[in-house]
């Protein structure tokens, strides 16, 4: 056996796919996937949200990240698992309502990988002005029976780290 065939081998054996129920149809492709993603976080305040549809969504070890900018010339990055994010940040989800959705997408996919450059805008109402505005690197993986998260990488925009017209929805005006 070649060891690159080992290794994949390997990897299998130790990092297992969860295996959630899904609804119909939410794995089944990377835009399914991603709009679930988008979904489940969304919502109003004191609406609880579903934390299990959430997790159903990465595959097991997945990792969600923010590159943060706690000050003027320095840059964090703040590593979680899906359940450090449904324990850390979904009870402000709830409390303060929030809706994230997506303006534009580049994806680009290699066999069973894509990765999706997801630009987003953040409101505290469904139809309310956005807060915030960045893009979601978002890594997918099929594992021959459906599309996983792998990890999500997010960037808020920023002064002086304005979104590139490539990551915004295609208008006339421009």
């Amino acid at each position: 056996m070649r060891p690159f065939s080992v290794l994949l081998l390997l990897c299998a054996l130790v990092m297992p796919m969860q295996h959630a129920e899904a609804q119909p149809g939410e794995f089944d492709s990377p835009d399914a996937l991603i709009a679930a993603l988008y979904d489940v976080i969304s919502g109003p305040a004191g609406q609880a949200r579903d934390w299990d549809r959430f997790r159903s969504l990465f595959i097991e070890d997945a990792r969600l990240m923010a590159v943060l900018y706690p000050g003027q010339d320095s840059v964090s990055l703040v590593t979680m698992r899906p359940e450090d994010y449904v324990n850390n940040v979904g009870p402000r989800l709830e409390e303060d309502g929030f809706f994230e959705k997506e303006l534009a997408r580049r994806t680009e996919q290699f066999g069973h990988v894509l990765h999706a450059f997801s630009t987003y805008a953040g409101s505290r109402t469904e139809d309310g002005e956005p807060f915030l505005r960045g893009v979601n690197s978002i890594q997918l993986v099929h594992d021959g029976t459906r599309w996983w998260v792998a990890s999500v990488l997010w960037d808020p925009e920023r002064p002086g780290q304005p979104l590139p017209a490539r990551y915004l929805p295609e208008t006339h005006d421009r």
